[in-house]
Parts: structure tokens; C-alpha cells; sequence
């Protein structure tokens, strides 16, 4: 695929991603120099964390002066939870570390509206392929929210208001703006669509955090949802919220190459679940290479770390030591290591990875009830 062939959108990713054009498209600024705590982080330090909307003005602040803040996201409980989910619960734990408190919304109410699932479903897969992975991944229950949309609290007084302002957020939208923002519309959208801002903005209210600054980390096809938040939030009357700040992170490319994983196509993704031998089979397979067609070439010409899947996955997660993973990029642009040769290397630290993480999950079912 070419540069031209990008889509970009809340639903869908595919085609050769151009970060330098969506900063621009969707008017977000490369990130700046941070404190130097995020530089003890492989993400930050290696630039998959990559831009933002307003962090630098309500957030930085309260992390360097420890001041409360809220990190906000959502799940999206379809499908198993793979490698790409990862990446956002990797920063999860690392912003409850450093103060954040967390609001993590189980987007049920969407998956019923917009994709036909049930909610008993949505329920189940969320407890069962999300929260019990965030746990062994290591998140803790303090000041750790995780709900549903569709059963906000058992507080009356909380639930009351979150459902109030998602109904008084309609008042603030119009149809051509999520039409400008979504592309074909139904009503079970646009209801969503309110209750993501719900989401975003409730804990700045008083029931919650009471005017807490705000920011969720997203992928960048996530910023149309935030962008119309933002617009509602704007025109409210009743309250005057701190605009949300976002933090962009890159997609963790799909084994293919092409787009980011996608819990819909098995080809696509390793699963948190799968087996040594299905991690073997689905990096030899199917990850995609950035070698030579041939052996003589590739040690003529070498390979290109770039597009090379195994190794952006060896960036990303599973390479901590930055001499080795530099050492890596030499040898494989010189040529003098081979494509089977870093798959082999990358298999190893996954199933390394997964057996302890497995094993954690296991434990992490008998902490369900501290978090919900």
C-alpha cells in the first residue's frame, strides 16, 4: 500500500501511516521534552509515545507538583486481548505510578449500539480478556476506577450525574458535526458518541474528582472522539471543565504490516493466550518482513528495521536493553543478520514473556473484586 491509500478512522486502519500528516490534519504537537521520569519508560524513551493535545498545560504540572489528575480511557470489550491492547495498559500502570487517578470505562453500551453485542457478553469479555490482563500486567485497585456504561455506580448521586451529562451533552452537538466527524451516522452512534464524553469529562465534576485536569492516551484514529467531546465541553453552561488533554501513542502494527492489529483478524495479532507454538507459527508465518527477497541480497543489501514487523515489536516491548536493539538495527541493515534469524530472537522474548505472564493471569482472576 502507498502513503495515498491511508485510512484513518475510529473503526478501521490501514495503509501506510503517516504520523507527520495526521499531526497536522488533526492539529496536535509532537511531544515535548517531558520530566525525566518518562525517559525510565521504553515508550517515551523510544518515541512510540509521540505527540499531544495540551499535556503541557494541564498535566505536567500536576505530575511534577503532585497535584491530582485523572488518566481516562475506555476498553472496548470485543475480541481477545492481544499485543496492540498492551501497548495502552503498558501506560496505564506507568500513569497510576506516577499519581494518575484512573477511570477506565467498559464501552458496553457502544458495543451494543454499534456493533449488536450484548451486554451479559460485553460483561464477560471484559472481566475475562481485559481486566484480569491489566491486573497481571500490573495495574492495582487504588484509585483505580473501572465501570460500565451501562451500570455507572451504585452511588445514585454519581450514576445520576454521569447519566446527566451524557444526556445534556446532546444539547451541545449537532447532527452535521458527527456527521463531519463520523462519516455515516445512526442514532446508536451518536448515543455513543455522548456517552464517550460522558466518560471523558464526569470525573471532572463534583460527584467525582471535583475539577480534576483530565487527559486520555489514545491511538491517533481515537482523536474524532475526543475532538467532539472537546466541542461539546466547550459550549456547556452548567460547568466550566478543563478542555481534556490527549497523549498520541503509534500503532503497534499488525503482523501483516499493514494497519495495526485487529482483534477481528487472527492473522493479525498475538494474543496474550496463545501458545508457544501459535506465537512460532504466527511470527514465521506471517510477520511481516523488511529482508531481501533473497539470501545474497540481503546480505548485499540488508534489511530495512523500518517496516521489519519483528523488530518494531523488539522496539516496542520486548528488547529493554538499548545497546542490544541498537546492535540488532546495525547487524540487520548490514545484512549480516538474517530475517529468520530476528524472528527466531523475537519468538524466544515473547514466549518467554507470555509463559511468566500467563501464569500471573492466573493469579490476577482472584483479584477481579478489588477492581469491580
Amino acid at each position: 500500500m502507498t502513503k495515498e491509500e491511508m485510512k484513518i478512522t475510529p473503526w478501521e486502519v490501514k495503509g501506510e501511516i503517516d504520523y507527520g500528516r495526521l499531526i497536522k490534519e488533526f492539529g496536535i504537537k509532537e511531544l515535548p521534552l517531558l520530566l525525566e521520569v518518562f525517559y525510565s519508560n521504553i515508550l517515551f524513551k523510544r518515541g512510540v509515545v509521540f505527540a499531544h493535545r495540551d499535556f503541557d498545560k494541564t498535566i505536567l504540572g500536576c505530575i511534577k507538583n503532585k497535584k491530582p489528575f485523572v488518566m481516562m480511557t475506555g476498553l472496548m470489550p470485543t475480541g481477545k486481548f492481544h499485543l496492540g491492547h498492551m501497548l495502552l495498559a503498558q501506560q496505564m500502570i506507568f500513569y497510576q505510578k506516577l499519581g494518575a487517578r484512573l477511570y477506565i470505562a467498559v464501552a458496553d453500551l457502544e458495543a451494543y449500539n454499534a456493533r449488536g453485542q450484548s451486554i451479559e457478553d460485553s460483561r464477560k469479555i471484559a472481566i475475562e480478556e481485559y481486566v484480569t490482563n491489566y491486573i497481571a500486567l500490573g495495574l492495582k485497585p487504588e484509585n483505580c476506577h473501572i465501570y460500565f456504561q451501562s451500570e455507572r455506580s451504585s452511588d445514585a448521586k454519581k450514576s445520576n450525574a454521569y447519566y446527566r451529562l451524557a444526556s445534556n451533552f446532546s444539547r451541545y452537538a449537532t447532527f452535521n458535526e458527527f456527521k463531519a466527524v463520523y462519516g455515516e451516522i445512526s442514532p446508536g452512534k451518536m448515543d455513543s458518541s455522548l456517552f464517550q464524553a460522558a466518560d471523558m469529562y464526569h470525573p471532572q465534576l463534583p460527584e467525582f474528582e471535583n475539577g480534576a485536569p483530565t487527559f486520555i492516551p489514545v491511538g491517533i484514529d481515537q482523536d474524532p472522539h475526543i475532538r467532539i467531546a472537546r466541542d461539546m465541553a466547550s459550549r456547556y453552561k452548567q460547568i466550566k471543565f478543563i478542555p481534556i488533554a490527549s497523549i498520541y501513542h503509534l500503532f503497534l502494527p499488525s503482523l501483516k504490516g499493514d494497519g495495526k492489529m485487529s482483534s477481528s483478524d487472527e492473522a493479525s495479532y498475538i494474543a496474550m493466550t496463545d501458545t508457544a507454538k501459535e506465537v512460532e507459527t504466527k511470527i514465521k508465518k506471517y510477520a511481516f518482513s523488511g529482508g531481501q527477497d533473497t539470501l545474497e541480497e540481503h546480505r548485499k543489501k540488508g534489511g530495512n528495521p523500518d517496516k521489519d514487523v519483528s523488530f518494531q515489536y523488539l522496539k516496542m516491548f520486548f528488547e529493554p536493553d538499548d545497546k542490544k536493539l541498537a546492535q540488532i538495527e546495525k547487524d540487520y541493515r548490514s545484512g549480516k543478520m538474517l530475517t529468520s534469524e530476528l524472528k527466531e530472537y523475537l519468538i524466544k522474548k515473547i514466549n518467554f514473556f507470555l509463559a511468566e505472564h500467563q501464569r500471573k493471569k492466573e493469579k490476577a482472576k482472584k483479584e477481579i473484586g478489588k477492581f469491580i
